[in-house]
């Protein structure tokens, strides 16, 4: 993944001004929802470099010139851990940033995290989750994204691109960062990885007006890549062409139940 776009002009921010909403509402360019995958097949090590990368993200100049020299000065961003299909988790609530010490302080939460291994991968359940975060969360904004990041398929809960239609449906964008850290063909290297994930989450996962997707091919390009992508996040853009999805091969058509079938092959290994 090239990462020399992170000098991205911050008079580009888009979209109109919102009016502050007849409840009060704060106005804020972006209402974020980071939604990070704790699955088992994430080791304890994995976690923490997870949490770093994020945290390091938000004490970064790219993203707090971006938050400062948006349209809006200020952004909402809450921080969500998840697995399976009953595993969600708000571990930092809704966040008002509008300052570099709201950054430096909302990455310190994010540090102060602790790992916990969860079973299973709901990316479904991740969405519908996020999904009800944003009403009534205190924030009005130019655009609501959840930001899924996940080394592997759904394998529990409803279909996943059931999940994205109806968030999309909301006026809700979800973008994607695949973790493609395990496996030379692009997967995560643990039983329920698939190769090409990257495919997978471009064509199951992520959806909305200006989707995209940024692979992670190794853990030492995790931080990089996380505040590459939010600082798209929250100017608004996407990433060039050649960015949007890094292919480590072409595949002719997704399965977007592949997480689902791995799961009942490996329940029936077990009743062999």
């Amino acid at each position: 993944m090239q990462l020399g776009y992170l000098s991205l002009p911050l008079c580009a921010v888009v979209g109109p001004a919102l009016a502050q909403s007849s409840q009060g509402d704060i106005g804020v360019g972006v209402e974020l929802v980071l939604a990070v995958d704790i699955s088992r097949s994430i080791n304890p090590a994995e976690q923490l470099i997870q949490r770093q990368g994020y945290a390091a993200a938000f004490r970064s100049t790219a993203i707090q010139k971006a938050i400062l020299f948006g349209e809006w000065k200020r952004v909402a961003v809450t921080y969500v851990e998840w697995a399976g299909s009953q595993s969600q988790m708000v571990t930092i609530p809704w966040t008002l940033i509008d300052s570099a010490e709201a950054a430096e302080a909302f990455a310190d939460s994010i540090e102060a995290g602790s790992s916990r291994p969860v079973s299973r991968t709901s990316i479904s359940g991740a969405i519908d989750f996020a999904s009800g975060l944003f009403d009534g969360n205190g924030f009005e904004g130019s655009r609501r994204v959840i930001d899924v990041s996940g080394d592997g398929p759904n394998n529990q809960g409803r279909i996943v691109t059931e999940a994205r239609d109806d968030a999309v449906a909301q006026g809700i964008t979800i973008n994607g960062l695949p973790l493609l850290t395990g496996g030379s063909d692009g997967s995560s290297g643990s039983w329920s990885s698939i190769p090409n994930l990257d495919r997978y989450y471009t064509d199951c996962v992520i959806g909305g007006t200006g989707a995209f997707s940024v692979a992670v091919t190794s853990w030492d390009q995790f931080a990089a890549a996380v505040r590459y992508k939010l600082v798209l996040e929250v100017v608004g853009l996407q990433p060039p062409p050649h960015d949007r999805l890094i292919r480590i091969q072409t595949a002719s058509e997704t399965d977007c139940l592949i997480g689902e079938r791995l799961w009942e092959d490996r329940q029936r290994s077990w009743g062999e």
